[in-house]
């Protein structure tokens, strides 16, 4: 792939579990990774998950244990933005936050070298919009995985209005790099995913809250009936519900369209700090 020529090093910001699955296929496919975040216990869980990750393929063949420890010795942690100006390419994984985002990418734009392209793992947040917090807005580009990153194969790819064909066509060659699937889309709210997976988690969560169905119904009615692996609620909490109320948020500011509200049983679990798995309870109550 002559779009990656050069491409040596790649720096992930952020490395909680889109962060850590982006590391670790990255390092999988032959790159070093640097990987970066200001807390250091996210840093070490990181590692802890890509090497388990690394153990299930070493169990079921994929891998041998040599080529394991080659893979976990491509990626160094860091908690210094700073070092990312030794990254070829970097891509972002931080919180669902647009100022957040914004003030990582213009940071980013001082790091790193001004022929370096920068993606972001947003699942909602528009590319334009990242894209103009730069003086580089024509390397600025949506590239979105998809949970668990290891495993599920799409990456949809988002230019914003300023992002030109170069910068498209070398992370189009990446994700593919990457063994990933690449789709564009629009850069519009929820881009595609999201917009349209995102409204039926949030009726779900609005059936339970009018008192509809229980929980394990309404899970039971959408994998039996619409044959999903998992259900709503259930993938809710896998996802994470604070990131759930984000991005119909962002839904629901970018199209100022009712139908995009938040359902306030997502707001109160989110108040109350049940979150879904990483939290041990949202939907589900989660065993240790």
């Amino acid at each position: 792939m002559s779009e990656l020529k050069g491409i040596k090093t790649v720096g992930i910001v952020g490395a909680g579990t889109m962060g850590s699955g982006i590391a670790h296929v990255a390092a999988r496919a032959g790159f070093a990774v640097l990987l970066c975040d200001i807390a250091a216990d996210a840093l070490t869980r990181a590692m802890q998950t890509i090497d388990r990750g690394l153990s299930r393929e070493v169990n079921k063949q994929r891998l041998t244990e040599e080529e394991k420890q080659r893979v976990l010795e491509r990626i160094r942690t860091t908690s210094e933005l700073t070092s990312l100006s030794e990254a070829d390419f970097v891509v972002e994984a931080v919180v669902e936050d647009v100022e957040v985002k914004r003030r990582v990418f213009q940071q980013l734009d001082e790091i790193t070298r001004p022929e370096v392209v920068l993606a972001t793992n947003t699942s909602s947040i528009s590319i334009t919009k990242l894209g103009a917090a730069t003086r580089r807005p024509e390397k600025v580009i949506g590239m979105h995985f998809m949970n668990p990153v290891p495993i599920m194969k799409l990456v949809e790819i988002i230019r914003g209005m300023a992002t030109a064909e170069a910068s498209f066509a070398l992370v189009k060659a990446m994700a593919e790099k990457l063994g990933k699937r690449p789709v564009e889309v629009r850069d519009a709210p929820g881009f595609v995913s999201n917009r349209v997976l995102m409204p039926m988690i949030n009726e779900a969560i609005f059936a339970l809250y009018e008192g509809i169905g229980t929980v394990e119904a309404i899970d039971e009615v959408m994998k039996l009936g619409m044959n999903h692996p998992m259900g709503p609620l259930q993938l809710a909490d896998f996802i994470g519900l604070d990131v759930c109320l984000a991005i119909m948020n962002v839904l629901y500011e970018g199209f100022k369209d009712p139908k995009y509200r938040p359902c306030p049983l997502l707001q109160q679990y989110v108040d109350a700090g049940w979150l879904g798995l990483k939290t041990g309870r949202g939907f589900y109550i989660y065993e240790s």
